[in-house]
């Protein structure tokens, strides 16, 4: 068993301490936000009293879904100021693949367990709402809940332990995708979306099932951040080209721009794709701020317009340092955890243009 190769490496892959911090701060932001808008009819409201029988998800139950289109979630929330412009659930499908949010080092599990109620309260309202939702303007959303790798798996030494953790990540994830293909799919077409875990698991997403195969007709796009993805990882799926383009990927890493982390990128000796989510090309081309929609920081319902500049540099994305009440004492050189938060409204911006344009072609 192997980690997809979509890792050019581990080790030292996050400043595991100043994440952790990152982290803490981020979660408790999370829980004094009150949820806004949902844009369809509640069907059923997020359970998180459910129990596992035998550890493993059941995807027949929508409290095994992160995100579903049955019931409400943090994944339909939507910007004060966007409230009035959505709309109804349309004909193409997001699955989303949530990043790492069981990063306690104190914590000795390998991987999460599925029915841990707080670190789903906790994945809900990180990632489904400050990420997942950028993508439901146009598209319903599925996000499974699965027993993702632990932190540690990203850095320690213990490959085979690593391997394992991600493996069983990763069955749970291929599991979900079967049944969506299955039970809900209906031949539509698909939108990949994922963060950083997530995107190992996207990865070989679409290898498995896209990459010169059949279903590679229904890909609309896929936004595969956070990860490195060596150029040469697929064969049939190409880097978008612009902002129109469709049956392709998106991908992208944030740093403060002028910063040279000396952890792994700076070892990396493999070109990784880079799109630059302002202008969405792979050149060098500075763009400035004023072609930042706007982004989602500590409150959610208000978006920050200009919030970011964006310019590819080698192997990442460098972006200037946000602005924000208290971002005086943020020093963190690693985006890695803003890196859809950032770009979140020309995120939701350009879906809807690939979705049209896949549409009428």
């Amino acid at each position: 068993m192997a980690i997809a190769n979509i890792l050019i490496t581990t080790k030292s892959y996050i400043n595991y301490k100043s994440n952790i911090i990152f982290w803490k701060i981020f979660l408790i932001i999370c829980t004094t936000i009150l949820i806004s808008c949902s844009r369809k009819s509640h069907i059923q409201y997020q359970n998180y009293s459910f129990k596992s029988i035998d550890g493993k998800p059941d995807y027949s139950n929508i409290n095994y879904w992160a995100a579903h289109p049955w019931k409400w979630d943090p994944s339909d929330s939507v910007p004060a100021n966007e409230s009035k412009n959505l709309l109804n659930d349309s004909t193409v499908d997001v699955f989303f693949i949530h990043p790492t949010t069981l990063v306690n080092r104190l914590d000795e599990r390998w991987n999460a367990d599925i029915d841990d109620s707080v670190l789903n309260i906790k994945t809900d309202y990180s990632a489904i709402l400050y990420q997942a939702s950028a993508f439901n303007k146009n598209s319903r959303i599925f996000a499974p809940r699965y027993r993702q790798a632990h932190l540690k798996t990203f850095y320690t030494d213990n490959k085979f332990k690593a391997a394992l953790s991600f493996e069983k990540a990763y069955a749970d994830v291929k599991t979900a995708f079967d049944y969506y293909l299955q039970h809900y799919n209906g031949n539509r077409p698909i939108i990949i979306a994922s963060h950083s875990q997530g995107t190992i698991h996207a990865g070989r997403i679409l290898k498995d099932y896209f990459d010169g195969k059949p279903l590679q007709k229904k890909l609309v796009c896929a936004y595969v951040i956070g990860m490195p993805v060596p150029e040469n990882y697929l064969i049939n799926i190409l880097p978008c080209k612009d902002s129109t383009a469709t049956g392709c990927f998106v991908c992208w890493r944030t740093f403060e721009k002028g910063y040279t982390d000396t952890n792994y990128v700076s070892k990396e000796t493999a070109k990784s794709i880079v799109v630059n989510p302002l202008t969405w090309k792979s050149d060098t081309v500075y763009a400035p701020a004023t072609m930042n929609l706007g982004g989602v920081l500590k409150n959610f319902k208000n978006i920050k317009k200009h919030v970011v500049d964006a310019q590819i540099h080698k192997n990442v994305l460098w972006a200037s340092k946000p602005k924000f009440f208290g971002s005086i004492f943020f020093t963190q050189k690693n985006y890695h955890v803003a890196d859809i938060n950032l770009f979140y409204e020309n995120i939701r911006k350009n879906t809807a243009t690939r979705i049209n344009n896949y549409l009428i072609h």
